[in-house]
């Protein structure tokens, strides 16, 4: 896997109508408003740059799931009018994402244009080549910066690089540097979190980082897989019962790789999923109770191994974080992960969610903006938005 691609400053912009793919997918509430325009706000220095260097934006990105339909509830106009106030200037909405018409009225016009949801096309999921043809008549130049959409090869995402000049926009570049920085040559000791509920989805992640990591820390409901597998047991916890040999095999590559697997050893128990369950911490599972968090012995073994990293990924919460009583193993690994001296990377978005519930995001050194992309490049995947780009 390599992460070579070309950048924004390599890319000509001056006096060209530049195409530029957003990821927009902002929450909105039950009456259209933008619960949150993070995204958004990630969005501004590349279109700033564009701006500074005499390039025009014309701005595509998709909103929810239409599936190729058109959804009212799901335009861009309320982004539109969001993007306006940041940016300080004319953004022009249209209704429609292809076309001569829009063609010829994105010629001749003076704005930054937002251009309806792709996904308002059923070609747009399939990586339709006639439906990325037409995009790309729409600009003289590409940048993808789009990097929450960059594991998707969908017709707005890697299409366009394949008929306009190309590169790289900011936020890509900066999550691009942040990644090579824990997966190419890391600062070490290089010290891996991962957590969620199923461990399917993350063996993958594991397989590769056990190449890379000097510690791989294991918390969430994955954990009573790993647990299970060593023989260990786990009550009423999450096991996925398919995944034990794919676990056990990765136990035994931890150990001759030299890898130190972390997996919890006292938790905070319940005896029902509910928010109001009572909780209670144990160094061993009995029958009827289920792991819903790690305990205080584990916050504090991980909290050392932490602190002594030189560089952190973090991917997955510790435990049920949305609910008070099983976050505090969540919330000791996110505190030691900003208190870390290290370089720290923050992928998922449940992840993500935890750090601005506690207030912790300004804290890490970078805070993924993708986290299907995040896990993907995690797993030493390519993601065919880059790959798209290497290709030029």
């Amino acid at each position: 896997m390599t992460l070579d691609i070309p950048r924004f400053d390599t890319l000509e912009v001056s006096g060209l109508r530049v195409l530029v793919r957003v990821d927009f997918n902002v929450p909105l509430d039950g009456e259209g408003r933008i619960g949150d325009d993070t995204r958004v706000r990630a969005a501004l220095p590349t279109l700033r740059a564009v701006l500074e260097r005499g390039g025009r934006p014309i701005l595509l990105s998709h909103l929810g799931r239409p599936e190729g339909r058109v959804v009212e509830g799901l335009r861009l106009d309320a982004v539109a009018a969001c993007l306006e106030g940041h940016l300080g200037r004319k953004v022009r909405k249209f209704d429609e994402s292809i076309g001569q018409a829009l063609e010829r009225a994105v010629c001749e016009t003076g704005d930054v244009c937002m251009l309806e949801n792709v996904r308002f096309h059923a070609g747009e999921t399939r990586g339709d080549p006639e439906l990325a043809a037409a995009f790309s008549r729409l600009g003289q130049a590409f940048v993808n910066d789009a990097f929450g959409a960059s594991h998707r090869d969908h017709a707005s995402v890697t299409g366009p690089a394949r008929h306009l000049p190309s590169a790289a926009g900011l936020l890509l570049e900066r999550e691009i540097d942040a990644f090579r920085r824990v997966l190419e040559n890391p600062a070490r000791p290089l010290v891996a979190i991962l957590g969620g509920a199923k461990v399917s989805d993350k063996l993958p992640v594991v397989a590769n980082l056990l190449d890379r990591c000097d510690a791989l820390l294991i918390g969430g409901g994955m954990a009573y897989t790993f647990l299970r597998a060593q023989g260990a047991e786990t009550g009423a916890s999450l096991v996925q019962e398919d995944q034990l040999d794919a676990v056990r095999e990765n136990l035994e590559a931890a150990e001759k790789k030299g890898c130190e697997l972390l997996l919890p050893s006292d938790h905070v128990l319940a005896e029902r999923f509910a928010e109001d369950a009572e909780p209670l911490t144990s160094e061993v599972i009995p029958r009827g109770s289920m792991g819903l968090d790690i305990g205080p012995r584990t916050r504090e073994r991980y909290g050392e191994r932490i602190r002594d990293a030189a560089t952190v990924v973090w991917n997955g919460p510790m435990g049920v974080f949305e609910w008070k009583a099983f976050r505090a193993g969540t919330e000791a690994v996110g505190r030691a992960v900003a208190a870390s001296a290290g370089y720290t990377v923050v992928g998922g978005g449940d992840s993500v969610a935890a750090l601005e519930l506690f207030g912790l995001s300004a804290d890490m050194d970078h805070v993924s903006t993708g986290g299907g992309a995040s896990l993907e490049l995690l797993e030493g995947k390519v993601l065919p938005g880059f790959a798209a780009l290497q290709a030029l």
